[in-house]
């Protein structure tokens, strides 16, 4: 048993006070693999990818550029990186336009957050049932291309994303074979963008 909760055969209930009826928090059918990735800002691309594929010795596995956030629509340029780490998850970092310190209190949040990765879309779309019927506003599903995705927040107002990988035999190979070019491009691209 875990505290405040009842274990049923559709997943963990939490015990309802008197006044109101039994909510499911958890269903089996959603099965949180593993992480999937998460996401931090970086001063510069370049420099991030130095120290984590040159220092660290992640491969650097896949590199998005783009003027809009696919979430939200917000145009924001920007660099999502992507290193990956021995147990196939990634740690992410996003390289905004003209920004040479990071402020943390100022982040905006789609720029941070912690992404789980689930089985399968099929999966996905039951936790994104789960989340709604709980009164959980939900941002998605998203198609990355790579990954199909859902946004929400946990009490504490932290950005979480539940993930499931969309990618073809050949692609994570292909991503990385891309990589150090779309970096570079991006490079040379933030320089013009810079006010």
């Amino acid at each position: 048993m875990i505290a405040g909760f009842l274990e049923s055969p559709s997943g963990w209930i939490e015990q309802a006070p008197l006044d109101r009826t039994l909510v499911v928090f958890y269903d089996p059918r959603v099965d949180v693999q593993k992480l999937n990735h998460v996401a931090y800002r970086c001063r510069d691309a370049a420099e991030t990818a130095a120290f984590y594929r040159d220092v660290l010795g992640l491969r650097l596995a896949h590199v998005i550029t783009q003027d809009r956030v696919p979430s939200t629509q917000e145009f924001a340029p920007h660099c999502h990186l992507f290193f990956e780490m021995a147990d196939g998850s990634w740690v992410a970092f996003f390289d905004l336009v003209d920004e040479a310190a990071i402020d943390q209190e100022t982040n905006p949040d789609w720029a941070q957050h912690l992404a789980l990765e689930v089985d399968s879309v099929d999966a996905l779309e039951v936790a994104h049932k789960n989340l709604v019927a709980n009164d959980i506003d939900v941002l998605g599903p998203i198609d990355h291309g790579f990954i199909r995705s859902i946004y929400f927040y946990d009490p504490s107002g932290h950005r979480l994303e539940l993930t499931a990988r969309t990618i073809d035999p050949g692609d994570l190979d292909r991503f990385a074979d891309e990589a150090p070019a779309l970096l570079a491009d991006w490079t040379a691209r933030k320089a013009t963008l810079t006010t």
